[in-house]
């Protein structure tokens, strides 16, 4: 006890491990860690020497991307050697002592991207705290109160404790262990964690954890308005004390909403400027005569998540066009569909963040793939032209290019006689599933 081990084999993220007196400096940008031991990385310490290990850490999840962690505070972690009896002291006093383990991380880079919010943060920070059991203290460094309100339901599922902000907060803070750095696995995936079966199912499960008391407070909400909006809700109780007239209407209106709840459920997550399918209306309404009940939501940086998490979480399918609102599949229960529209020169990406990571969460994925007749690029550049007809020579010139022809510039316009028959096999997929689970 008293060393600091630093795994810095994978390619993600640097991750570092310190048990024994440790005590936070955010002055300094440093966590100490006081040790009796006179040996330090293989060879004896001399008595009058103070510093016995010294690391550097940039606690974000993207270390092999340069630019970014250009961007991230970086953190000296220092093995000091405890004063002598009598001698006076070097350790700074302790101002708030905790009895659990801190796991210290970064909360800037892309923050402010949901994709990136889950795959560089609260999925990391799920894999490397989940065995302590909630029994830990989350350190941020690049703070965001708004972060922090966003993703609470999921915080308070993972620790106990109020997040510190490691920067805005110069009081001493000594733990008995720290995790600096954050471990990660793949893109939006939990792969088998060490000695236990935990997968992203069982964030999944988490999630649900999560969301539940504010969606049941929702559902609350919604009955109570309900009720103030009939013109006199002792008299509709009782059907029988109405006129013919009206209860024949109440009753079939009744038997409607029944009727629509029965239709697989079908939430599109629609898109504002790049990107965006341009008739969007028009596949609202084959979806609807195909047989699905649909809900279009457009959620931007603003939306609370337990609510897109209820649509989502209650619903059959999912379409939409590639881009970080596809992270929202994380709220689909397993078995259920997922369709991501995949624009030109974007193939790669959509498997790679989305696609794979779906079928790893068992949802049944259905990638489509748009031609380029169906991009808004296709009237603008000639048909033997390589954005149209050999996107991949395009992407291999940088991503600025990618960004600006791809991402930025191009929107969709679906064939939906092709489309259709995705709509379909999807449709048949849900109705065969619902009559196998009926049958159970």
């Amino acid at each position: 006890m008293g060393n600091i081990c630093c795994d810095r084999s994978s390619i993600r993220s640097d991750v570092c491990f310190m048990k024994g007196d440790i005590r936070t400096h955010s002055a300094s940008f440093s966590i100490f860690l006081y040790s009796s031991n006179n040996i330090s990385n293989g060879r004896r310490i001399q008595e009058e020497e103070e510093i016995q290990q010294y690391e550097k850490i940039k606690p974000y999840t993207r270390k092999w991307e340069k630019s970014v962690m250009d961007t991230i505070d970086q953190l000296d972690l220092v093995v000091m050697k405890k004063s002598k009896f009598g001698k006076k002291t070097n350790q700074k006093p302790c101002q708030v002592k905790h009895s659990v383990p801190a796991v210290v991380f970064s909360n800037g880079g892309y923050t402010g991207n949901v994709y990136h919010e889950f795959n560089d943060g609260i999925l990391p920070l799920f894999i490397t705290s989940q065995h302590l059991n909630k029994q830990v203290v989350f350190v941020a460094l690049e703070y965001h109160e708004w972060w922090i309100t966003k993703y609470s339901d999921i915080l308070s599922q993972l620790s106990d404790y109020p997040v510190i902000n490691f920067s805005g907060d110069n009081r001493t803070h000594c733990f008995p262990e720290a995790i600096v750095g954050l471990q990660i696995h793949d893109e939006l995936a939990v792969d088998r964690l060490q000695g236990k079966n935990t997968t992203i199912r069982d964030f999944r499960r988490l999630l649900d954890r999560a969301y539940w008391p504010r969606i049941k407070g929702l559902q609350e909400e919604e009955a109570q308005l309900k009720l103030q909006l009939k013109p006199d809700s002792g008299e509709l109780k009782n059907l029988s004390s109405l006129p013919p007239w009206l209860s024949s209407m109440k009753e079939e209106e009744e038997e409607e909403e029944k009727e629509e709840m029965k239709k697989p459920k079908l939430v599109i997550i629609s898109r504002n400027g790049s990107r965006s399918i341009i008739n969007e209306g028009a596949m609202v309404e084959l979806a609807e005569d195909i047989g699905f009940q649909v809900e279009v939501l457009r959620p931007n940086p603003r939306t609370e998540l337990a609510k897109i998490y209820r649509a989502l979480n209650s619903s059959d399918m999912m379409v939409g066009v590639h881009g970080a609102a596809m992270t929202h599949f994380l709220f689909m229960k397993p078995g259920s569909v997922f369709i991501q529209v995949i624009p030109l020169g974007t193939d790669w990406a959509a498997e790679t963040y989305y696609g794979d990571p779906s079928v790893k969460l068992g949802l049944k994925y259905m990638p489509y793939k748009i031609l380029p007749r169906e991009s808004s690029l296709y009237g603008n550049y000639n048909n033997d032209d390589p954005v149209l007809n050999d996107p991949e020579s395009v992407n291999a010139k940088g991503w600025e290019y990618t960004k600006k022809i791809y991402l930025d510039g191009q929107n969709v316009e679906l064939n939906l006689r092709r489309f259709r028959k995705r709509l379909v096999r999807a449709y048949d997929y849900i109705s065969q599933r619902k009559l196998q689970q009926s049958s159970y």
